[in-house]
């Protein structure tokens, strides 16, 4: 049997970014969930909210604390992680700039589900849960924002359920990579640059499995072409290979 090795996770607390309040509307101006709000509706959440900076591997949250913040993310990407039997954990989600974090227990006063960590350096919009709650009260447009993210996460939950539990380990690596290229894929040469560092143990992680068989399928599908490994992400170059592998 393989043997699990958790990743080293920082315990440095995030930084406050002292923004003035036009800063700070000017970056909620950038994130969807907050765009389409008058000019005086996201002056009221500027008033609630702070702008915190987090270094890769920081933890933004951990299961099972009180949801007393609704998170969005400017800038970075944060993986959500759930522990599971064994002592080991499993990838959720990775979520990236103008995603809410954390937003459905926020709603719901229930501590939080999962755990979120920097999955590189991130920069976060970091609003009062009670008084952001007595905001959707009086803005309609912050609450069609609201149910538009919650939309999205609970597609997207129910694809990484359908993907973790109804394919082989080869097909469910297959099916991250193919969508990883489509979210954040660039064009590069043949193929499609992915700008995304994942360890092995992310890898394993977002497809429920060992590290020892992530290193077994990417050093493999590095020999035959298939995807490619970078320092500061991956190259998908068969893009059909992949189509093949994770039906």
């Amino acid at each position: 049997p393989g043997v699990w090795l958790p990743a080293l996770k920082s315990e440095c607390a995030p930084t406050i970014i002292p923004l003035t309040m036009a800063d700070t509307e000017g970056l909620l101006r950038t994130c969807a969930l907050f765009s389409r709000l008058s000019p005086e509706d996201r002056r009221k959440v500027a008033e609630i909210s702070v702008v915190r900076e987090y270094t890769k591997g920081d933890r933004v949250f951990s299961e099972g604390d009180p949801s007393d913040q609704i998170h969005t993310i400017v800038s970075g990407r944060v993986k959500v992680v759930k522990a599971i039997p064994g002592g080991k954990e499993l990838i959720i989600e990775i979520l990236g700039p103008g995603d809410p974090l954390g937003a459905i227990a926020a709603y719901e006063a229930r501590p939080y589900p999962a755990s979120a960590f920097a999955l590189e350096d991130a920069t976060c919009i970091s609003s009062k849960r009670a008084a952001f709650m007595t905001l959707l009260e009086t803005c309609p447009s912050l609450v069609r924002g609201m149910l538009g993210g919650f939309s999205l996460r609970i597609i997207e939950l129910g694809k990484r359920l359908g993907e973790i539990t109804g394919s082989r380990v080869e097909a469910r690596f297959a099916q991250l990579f193919l969508k990883l290229a489509d979210r954040l894929g660039k064009p590069r040469g043949t193929g499609v640059f992915v700008p995304l560092v994942l360890s092995r143990q992310d890898l394993a992680d977002l497809a429920g499995t060992t590290m020892e068989t992530s290193i077994r399928i990417m050093s493999r599908w590095g020999k035959e072409g298939v995807v490619t490994t970078e320092t500061d992400g991956f190259v998908v170059s068969s893009r059909e290979e992949l189509e093949q592998l994770g039906r």
